[in-house]
């Protein structure tokens, strides 16, 4: 009776839920919220819940997206309000529309990701992405469960860049003098945009890329968050996959 498409965000400790563990929790939630969610048929019937392109585990994303197929026509500010109520804290639902047009895959190409990497300079990240870039072609490998895949970083990377932040600071220690003001911690930001290839290059993968053009290694884990995904234009931005369905739910 009706499709609806959900944006929403895997924030905090949850970014280290596998997709399996967001699909079970989404689940739940639509149980709990008595949403009329369609079931498919046969034998072991499942609801109808169709996912593109999850994030990685470990990875925070505020642009993961989800089609909901129900049995009746609903009030989508009210059913994304009691979906959001019965997800855990930390899967936060941040948009709605009646699905409409083209399927989200076909929306979809290409995810824009923002990597703080602490303990590297900006300056050697910013040589280490000039030489990627310089690059037609750049191979990394990646174990899978079905054994070692070969991956062309470069080929599926349309934009990097280091992107300008302040320095975060150290608290204080207990045994530091009241004056001494604390050392800044170095940590430099990357903004990459890359496009879905088959397989998905990660961000560990353009971390990895890093290091053999230019041996750039991290001291610390890095923290990778993907901001938004779309259909990637002539100017290097990302369309919003809801665009026109916003438009016909408002209508």
């Amino acid at each position: 009776m009706q499709r609806v498409r959900l944006r929403f965000a895997k924030r905090g400790r949850l970014r280290f839920l596998s997709h399996r563990d967001v699909a079970r929790s989404f689940e739940r939630a639509v149980r709990r919220a008595g949403v009329p969610v369609s079931h498919s048929h046969g034998f072991s019937p499942h609801p109808r819940l169709s996912w593109v392109g999850a994030a990685p585990t470990g990875s925070a994303s505020e642009a993961e997206y989800l089609e909901i197929g129900l049995t009746r026509v609903v009030d989508i500010a009210a059913l994304a309000t009691a979906l959001d109520a019965a997800l855990p804290a930390g899967l936060d639902i941040l948009d709605a529309a009646v699905a409409e047009g083209a399927s989200l895959p076909d929306r979809i190409d290409a995810s824009r990701w923002v990597v703080e990497l602490p303990g590297v300079e900006p300056e050697a990240l910013r040589a280490a992405l000039d030489a990627l870039l310089a690059q037609e072609s750049v191979v990394v490998e990646r174990v899978t469960p079905s054994g070692r895949r070969q991956i062309d970083v470069r080929a599926a990377l349309a934009h990097a860049s280091v992107l300008d932040a302040e320095p975060s600071r150290d608290a204080p220690s207990a045994f530091s003098r009241p004056s001494a003001a604390a050392p800044a911690a170095v940590c430099a930001t990357m903004a990459a945009v890359v496009r879905q290839t088959t397989p998905a290059v990660r961000p560990d993968d353009v971390l990895g890329a890093l290091d053999v053009v230019a041996g750039l290694r991290l001291p610390a884990p890095a923290k990778a968050t993907r901001t938004a995904q779309g259909l990637l234009d002539d100017r290097g931005d990302l369309a919003d996959p809801l665009g026109s369905d916003r438009v016909t739910t408002r209508a």
